[in-house]
């Protein structure tokens, strides 16, 4: 392989790593719900958390200048047993706000918001319910390092990949590295986040459903069986390019999907907020 074909697929996985780090950041069930409501002749945007820290009640903010508008939230604890509550949300200055209740980590609150202004209804996100997880304050440090692992395991694979489709010379070595990575990553860093997030290292198979947890395994494993593959038949090119397709696949899966949660109903009825 030319020198100038290296530097293209290196320059070629940056863009696509960096395009899968946006992805992932807007595609999960914790990225802030976006929009737009027309009230009469004004067009407010907003901004609806979906996570939120341990140890405190989580405020909701809506900026409104027309101080004829009001609004009402409605809430109760996700997977729960309780009715839904409705307040008026507080004015401070140009902002209607409400606070959601905290409570422990993994625990999650449905809310609604309505504006209202001459008698008239705004329901905001189309009234859909938007669900907000609560987490555990995880170190600055091991949040970096855990990204700058997981992500860099994404743009080695995507290396390895276009190395053994144009039969580069660097492909073990390149398996070697995204192996690492991937498990320093994903299994090392990974669950010790999980656990100062949410208190549990695993959530994965077999102990649950965790989608992150899942793809982080499956992932894992087909980069292995590369490695094993390529040193039992060296210049193998299928497996590389099968594991970073797999990878690839397991990758555009939303972070967080199906994640840790507490299941209210399962424990002793008790009030919203803890």
């Amino acid at each position: 392989m030319k020198k100038y074909q290296s530097v293209l697929i290196w320059v070629f996985a940056f863009i696509f790593t960096a395009g899968l780090a946006i992805y992932q950041k807007m595609t999960g069930p914790t990225y802030p719900v976006r929009n737009k409501i027309q009230v009469e002749s004004s067009l407010i945007k907003y901004k609806l958390p979906r996570s939120g820290d341990c140890g405190q009640d989580m405020p909701v903010k809506i900026s409104i200048a027309d101080t004829s508008v009001q609004g009402e939230f409605t809430f109760k604890r996700y997977k729960s047993n309780d009715d839904w509550t409705t307040v008026p949300m507080i004015r401070k200055g140009g902002e209607l706000v409400s606070m959601i209740p905290m409570q422990p980590a993994a625990g999650k609150v449905s809310y609604k918001i309505n504006l209202v202004r001459n008698g008239q209804n705004y329901p905001l996100n189309d009234n859909h319910e938007i669900v907000l997880r609560f987490k555990g304050n995880v170190p600055l440090i091991v949040l970096i390092f855990h990204i700058f692992a997981i992500f860099g395991a994404m743009l080695l694979s995507t290396v390895t990949c276009l190395e053994a489709i144009f039969k580069g010379k660097n492909v073990l070595r390149y398996i070697w590295l995204t192996v690492i990575f991937f498990f320093v990553g994903g299994l090392i860093l990974g669950p010790i986040v999980q656990k100062y997030a949410f208190d549990a290292f695993w959530t994965g198979w077999p102990f649950g459903h965790d989608l992150t947890d899942n793809k982080t395994f499956v992932g894992l494993i087909f980069w292995i069986i590369a490695l094993v593959v390529q040193y039992r038949k060296p210049g193998n090119r299928s497996w590389p390019v099968i594991a970073g397709i797999v990878f690839l696949a397991v990758f555009l899966i939303p972070h967080s999907s199906l994640g840790s949660e507490i299941d209210y109903t399962k424990q002793v009825p008790g009030q919203q907020s803890k």
